[in-house]
């Protein structure tokens, strides 16, 4: 058998479309907190996020989950969303909105390849706020193969960076 042919390498993952509770709650954390615009709305049932003109990075709706609770633990389903910004001053921008809005951090990571930012939107679905550091930095081993680690994340050092 032989190893199957590879996605084109610029694919990339487009959007994320989310069961929510409750629609104005999570138009509140995407729009409010994190700052993406709302594009459309259908009613009082779906919202399209975007940021950048882009018809949607996020879609909410409450077709099979209006007043629903979060998945239980240690069932399927989705990790987290990841979100990436340009730059450190833009992924130090989006924690300084999270912490002023009272929102709780799961945790924060140096990746090596990336700085990470972890926490949890009012469904409980995890949402990751990350920036890719250059290719070139990425830590290496000894044969030069990718070598990911887990470090702290100086959250201080990084609010530092945040654009006025």
């Amino acid at each position: 058998m032989s190893a199957p042919r590879p996605v084109h390498s610029e694919t990339r993952i487009g959007h994320v479309h989310l069961k929510v509770a409750d629609l104005e709650r999570a138009i509140a954390f995407y729009a409010g907190v994190l700052g993406f615009g709302v594009v459309q709305r259908l009613g009082s049932q779906a919202a399209f996020l975007a940021a950048g003109g882009y018809h949607h990075h996020i879609g909410l709706n409450t077709w099979e989950s209006r007043g629903g609770r979060p998945p239980a633990p240690g069932t399927t389903g989705l990790y987290h969303t990841a979100f990436l910004y340009p730059d450190r001053p833009s992924l130090a921008d989006a924690l300084a909105r999270v912490l002023a809005a009272g929102i709780a951090i799961d945790g924060a990571a140096d990746h090596g390849v990336s700085e990470a930012i972890y926490l949890r939107d009012p469904d409980g679905n995890g949402v990751e706020l990350y920036r890719d550091r250059d290719q070139a930095e990425w830590p290496k081993d000894a044969r030069g193969r990718l070598a990911m680690v887990t470090e702290p994340l100086d959250l201080a050092a990084l609010l530092a960076e945040a654009r006025g």
